[in-house]
């Protein structure tokens, strides 16, 4: 602090004044002792869900061909045809 600010000038603080404000928009996750020892920031934590995010949303996804033509084909080609005689 600087030289021409008095701590008793500034008042009392007050603990958790904003903590209600904050915790609103706030969404507070806690993880297994275990898994955090691997992840060593909130970046990191964060980064490795965004990727698994990005992977569950390209596997969940069906693609813009997907009308069940090909397991159709799959099945024909299992079962037996007969010819007419």
């Amino acid at each position: 602090m600087r030289k021409q600010y008095k701590r008793e000038d500034l008042g009392k603080g007050m603990r958790g004044k904003h903590l209600a404000a904050y915790s609103k928009g706030t969404n507070l996750v806690l993880i297994s002792p275990d898994v955090a020892s691997v992840f060593p920031t909130t970046e990191a934590v964060n980064e490795a869900l965004r990727s698994l995010v990005q992977v569950a949303e390209r596997v969940a996804r069906p693609t813009t061909r997907s009308s069940g033509r090909a397991q159709k084909r799959r099945r024909a080609s299992q079962t037996p045809r007969r010819r007419a005689a």
